[in-house]
């Protein structure tokens, strides 16, 4: 898969026909995933190259960046969701305050037409773009009339009585409820990280945790949650990452006092070996209990054995 930015890179003048999905994807859910899966038959119909276009920073960050929300997948974790889904190339437009403020036919004529060379634009029915997001689709498929490219809408996935919406799946997960989330998003919402030294509580209780320092944003509420725990066997460098079950807390601690920003803590099920240092994935599965504080260090320490206990029968 070729990534391309727009304006720093020269036109993609390898991506024939170029058939875009375009859109911000922040979790790339099961709506995504619609327009995803509709650009590749398309692509591959017309022998055209599937593309995806997105924008880098998240657009909220540089219009109103006091109300931007957290994101739910870095922008690592979303080329490589693209690369999974069979995309072809990815064009991450740079989304700069200029950029913002210009009209909806100068985004289109610049980045679709001159630099990229569309041959087909699809977007969700909700889509819009230019400056105070004046641009909808109909305007879009207007400009594609004039300009030689075709532009099509992907109306909403729906899930019981509702729309599937980043929006939906990032409140969902800041509540906890990271089991509806999953089935909005197709896949569970997962956090990325390195394992670092904790304060080794949890060794001295009998249930040894590793230590998630992480780049993503969204974390779910404070609570434990069963997880998956991806993560090279026994440590191997390079070895294919295996899923372990887990138990997760993400809290601050409080049975120890500790306060201000949320830790995130795993501990691994029939994983006995160092961790220290090693890249993890972490998907969270469900929901088990409220964080809250014990009475000292052995009345949690027979909270989490039952914990363990509820995650592993889950």
């Amino acid at each position: 898969m070729q990534i391309v930015r727009f304006p720093a890179a020269a036109k993609p003048v390898r991506w024939r026909e170029p058939v875009v999905a375009l859109g911000n994807f922040d979790g790339l859910h099961r709506g995504h995933m619609k327009i995803i899966d509709r650009v590749r038959r398309r692509a591959a119909e017309r022998a055209g190259t599937a593309v995806a276009m997105t924008f880098d920073p998240h657009p909220p960050r540089v219009v109103r960046p006091d109300k931007a929300p957290a994101l739910i997948m870095t922008l690592e974790q979303k080329l490589e969701a693209f690369e999974r889904a069979g995309m072809q190339g990815v064009a991450i437009v740079e989304f700069t305050r200029e950029m913002s403020l210009w009209p909806p036919e100068r985004f289109v004529e610049s980045v679709l037409v001159e630099w990229l060379r569309a041959s087909e634009v699809w977007v969700g029915a909700n889509f819009l773009f230019g400056h105070d997001r004046a641009g909808n689709f109909s305007l879009l498929r207007a400009l594609g009339e004039q300009h030689g490219f075709r532009a099509e809408k992907i109306d909403p996935v729906r899930y019981k009585d509702f729309v599937v919406s980043s929006t939906r799946v990032r409140r969902l997960i800041a509540e906890g409820r990271v089991d509806e989330a999953a089935a909005l998003l197709g896949h569970h919402h997962f956090v990325d990280g390195v394992i670092v030294a904790g304060d080794g509580r949890g060794r001295e209780i009998g249930v040894p945790t590793a230590n998630l320092r992480t780049t993503n944003e969204l974390l779910p509420e404070a609570g434990v949650y069963a997880t998956y725990a991806l993560l090279s066997p026994e440590g191997r460098s390079g070895a294919e990452r295996v899923a372990y079950p887990a138990i997760t807390n993400v809290g601050v601690r409080p049975t120890f006092g500790a306060r201000g920003a949320l830790h995130v803590e795993t501990h691994v099920l029939d994983a006995a070996f160092d961790m220290y240092g090693q890249a993890m994935r972490l998907l969270f599965v469900q929901r088990v209990r409220d964080e809250r504080a014990f009475d000292g260090a052995e009345a949690l320490a027979a909270q989490i054995r039952a914990d363990i206990d509820a995650a592993r029968a889950l």
